[in-house]
């Protein structure tokens, strides 16, 4: 066999296919020339959801909005169910769409209805800021994502490019704040996963040329401190000892000397709570503290959150919080308690492969390279609870600025180009 004669043979091919791969196909391009025709109607579109209060907590809210992204998909082909909650869980429910075929690869893709803004925030509608910035609740985290997906689909659909393709969408109801007990509230989602093969999830972008290959893990975690009630004038001594706000101060700055500073491992306390009486509302995250400066407290309370990389990080961290709760000061008891939230996205392979995907696609495109995020700057998300069942790409949505706050924008500038790259990475993906 004459090796020379072949190598470059195959070097010639494999330059011809990286070329190939960083253009659009003449399917691609009129695909990218209907995006553009629909781009206007997107920002239409966005405008009214935003408009649609969605708070976690408002059940009824959140089940308009997925009335109204439900009939749209409806419009393109796709089956559309709403699948509630049960009652005691505080939380409306999910919208699934789906179509069904044995072409490609069989793909899932995430966003959420829910936002942080409740019905009793003053920040409610979507406001132009200047001709490219909106101010709107809710419109970057994640409105524009679900209208990103919403619009890629719509233009594949009305170039006949879906026929015989399998996507599932899944539009969570309580990402924000997600429904207890998670074997329930994210059941679904899940079983979704189990009949695809990647999930692209689409919460808002880190940047216009960042995707996401792996999410850091949520936990919650509550500590409980009591203390001798007694006249302030014998704290220390043996009798009344140290009581309990000094106890849980002494814990939250062993947590802050001793587990703080592993690379991707975060904790923060957001609740704290102390004095003689306690009332804590665990629905609302709201309570109340009574207590007198010549009164010894007699119990404290913080509840917090604790970010991870891994299993194992979580579970180290979790030790060294057990074992500092557990050291208490004169005539004091601690108790600490951890729940499961979102599990860690781990950097794999797969979501690697996917991320030079996306890439090539934005090359085509003509949008510059795309990289992976630093994983440490990102929250928890939905697409955490799939990723061990699938090769998952993250950040695919909407660019802004201000997330969960009052301040929070959309730039609508880049929707239009953020909808191409979402459309021609699922057909390239779908007829694979």
């Amino acid at each position: 066999m004459n090796t020379r004669a072949i190598l470059p043979s195959i070097f010639i091919f494999l330059f011809c296919f990286q070329v190939s791969a960083q253009r659009l196909s003449r399917t691609e391009k009129k695909l990218v020339k209907t995006i553009e025709a629909n781009n206007a109607k997107a920002i239409t579109f966005l405008e009214r959801t935003v408009n649609i209060n969605s708070g976690t907590l408002n059940a009824k809210g959140v089940k308009q909005l997925g009335e109204v992204f439900g009939s749209a998909f409806k419009t393109i082909g796709f089956e559309t169910s709403w699948i509630d909650m049960p009652l005691e869980m505080n939380r409306a429910g999910h919208l699934f769409a789906e179509t069904k075929g044995t072409k490609g690869k069989r793909l899932l893709l995430i966003g959420h209805l829910d936002t942080v803004f409740e019905e009793d925030s003053p920040f409610q509608s979507f406001e132009m800021v200047n001709d490219s910035i909106a101010h709107a609740p809710g419109g970057n985290d994640m409105k524009g994502g679900d209208v990103i997906v919403l619009f890629a689909l719509k233009a594949l659909h009305e170039n006949g490019l879906l026929n015989n393709a399998q996507i599932i969408v899944a539009f969570t109801g309580d990402e924000e704040s997600t429904g207890k007990p998670l074997d329930i509230s994210r059941r679904d989602l899940v079983n979704a996963a189990k009949r695809s093969d990647i999930a692209l999830g689409f919460e808002t972008s880190t940047g216009f040329n960042y995707a996401t290959v792996a999410r850091r893990g949520s936990s919650g975690w509550e500590v409980e401190v009591e203390g001798k009630r007694a006249h302030s004038s014998g704290i220390f001594n043996e009798k009344v000892g140290a009581g309990a706000i000094f106890e849980m101060s002494r814990i939250l700055n062993g947590f802050y000397n001793e587990v703080r500073g592993e690379e991707y491992l975060t904790f923060n306390p957001g609740m704290l709570l102390g004095g003689t009486f306690l009332d804590y509302d665990i629905k609302t995250g709201k309570g109340n503290a009574f207590g007198k400066s010549n009164v010894v407290a007699q119990t404290a309370i913080v509840k917090g959150g604790l970010r991870f990389m891994s299993e194992e990080q979580k579970e180290n961290a979790r030790g060294q919080m057990r074992a500092i709760v557990a050291n208490n000061l004169p005539n004091t008891s601690a108790k600490i308690k951890f729940t499961d939230s979102y599990p860690a996205m781990g950097p794999t392979r797969g979501n690697k492969d996917l991320l030079k995907q996306l890439n090539q696609v934005s090359l085509a495109l003509e949008q510059g390279k795309v990289l992976a995020y630093d994983p440490g700057k990102r929250g928890a998300a939905d697409t955490s609870f799939v990723a061990v069942y699938v090769d998952c790409l993250d950040g695919l949505g909407t660019i802004g600025s201000g997330a969960h706050t009052p301040q929070e924008t959309v730039n609508l500038n880049t929707i239009e180009a953020l909808t191409k790259r979402a459309a021609v990475l699922i057909y390239r993906l779908i007829n694979q």
